[in-house]
């Protein structure tokens, strides 16, 4: 990859792994992955998929032990930062890669003020004085639509969704390149969920940051994001832009998350779901990882793990039957 490369980030076959009490958890296996620069995308799949671990992955914060990045590459800005020091590490983190984590109340320092908080990500960063860094974070908190005299304040006197518009003033500080957002509306009430949506997405414009958003709630990604990537047990099973994802979802797992939507045009007395559960981390079973739950699975399914193949311009799946009915297509 050359440092002019079209993504700003590409990763490569990573796999990382967690040595436990219980045996070996293969959080992310084979993960291959990529981001346009100013792009925004939606990493989507059940709890235990392996999304946060590969935004973990990609701030370089897998704890270790008991985590390992046992193999691939993390191509950012065209070097693989798997390959720089410690020290090159802490100055990606922050400046140019920046994490948004899935609870506000638990990110903040409880005795520190919010506007030395966000002083102290720029002072990290930047060659600035104590008082320029002051007034750049009070910049900041009016920039997320928090009045700067609130500055002085600490955590525990702003509700959940000003804690976390305050996250977002930390992690957009230093203008980074790319936002990682950890299901950051989780903890808020629907109302203040749009708002922070709508913030996120005026912030998105201002920066031109490419932004990579986990979460479960396939309608905070069609708010937000310009393409689309399901997640299950640590691989990406299908990745388009959102439109096209959305209107025509190819893989079976893909097409059970949207199934099981509540449709208000619909009367239906229950929502349709998927059969079983994740599998097991620590004993991932052979071939393709959502063969036990798929109503389409053969022998060659549990015998074999798919690629990704392109169905049609610019999106991706890896399924047999999908790469075997487009075959059929292709040569009919």
């Amino acid at each position: 990859m050359t440092q002019h490369s079209e993504f700003l980030l590409e990763i490569r076959d990573l796999r990382v792994q967690f040595h436990t009490d219980t045996g070996l958890v293969k959080a992310v296996e084979g993960l291959n992955f990529t981001l346009k620069r100013g792009e925004a995308v939606g990493l989507v799949g059940e709890t235990g998929a392996g999304k946060t671990t590969t935004a973990l992955a990609i701030m370089q914060l897998i704890a270790s032990p008991p985590g390992k990045i046992t193999s691939g590459q993390i191509f950012f800005d065209g070097k693989d930062i798997l390959t720089k020091s410690e020290e090159e590490k802490r100055h990606i983190r922050g400046k140019k890669v920046a994490m948004i984590f899935q609870d506000p109340m638990t990110s903040l320092n409880p005795v520190l003020t919010v506007q030395e908080q966000i002083a102290e990500m720029i002072r990290l960063h930047e060659q600035v004085t104590n008082k320029e860094a002051l007034e750049k974070a009070r910049a900041m908190l009016q920039l997320v639509g928090i009045q700067p005299e609130r500055g002085p304040d600490y955590p525990h006197q702003f509700s959940g969704g000003m804690k976390q518009r305050v996250v977002i003033a930390i992690a957009l500080a230093c203008n980074p390149q790319l936002l990682i957002a950890d299901e950051p509306t989780t903890a808020l009430d629907v109302t203040i969920q749009a708002q922070v949506l709508e913030l996120m997405r005026e912030l998105k414009q201002h920066f031109n940051t490419a932004t990579i958003l986990i979460t479960h709630d396939l309608g905070v990604v069609a708010e937000l994001c310009d393409s689309v990537a399901i997640m299950y047990a640590g691989r990406i099973l299908e990745k388009a832009d959102a439109r096209t994802l959305y209107g025509n979802p190819q893989h079976p797992y893909t097409q059970g998350l949207f199934h099981s939507i509540p449709d208000l045009t619909k009367n239906v007395h229950r929502l349709n779901t998927m059969p079983g559960l994740p599998p097991d981390p620590t004993a991932l079973p052979p071939g393709c990882c959502f063969a036990p739950r798929c109503q389409y699975a053969d022998e060659a399914c549990s015998a074999n793990s798919p690629d990704m193949t392109e169905v049609e311009p610019g999106h991706f799946v890896a399924c047999f039957k999908i790469q075997e009915k487009n075959g059929r297509q292709a040569h009919g």
